[in-house]
């Protein structure tokens, strides 16, 4: 399991589950397919921000591929 942490790690079209804004005290996940990574550093300790395909914004948790 690769870490969603570092953008090295995470590249358009992978399988994630990412914890969106509103879920981060419940911790509820969601899966999708990643369309654009909007985080511009080389990493972030709470997961890099991506937009998934079904127009979902979150921060990468786990990488399924």
């Amino acid at each position: 399991m690769k870490d969603g942490r570092q953008r090295k790690n995470v590249k358009i079209g992978l399988l994630v589950e990412v914890i969106q804004k509103p879920h981060q005290r419940t911790g509820e996940l969601t899966e999708g397919i990643i369309a654009r990574l909007l985080t511009k550093s080389s990493n972030h300790p709470h997961g890099i921000k991506v937009l998934l395909e079904s127009g979902i914004v979150g921060r990468v948790k786990t990488i399924l591929d």
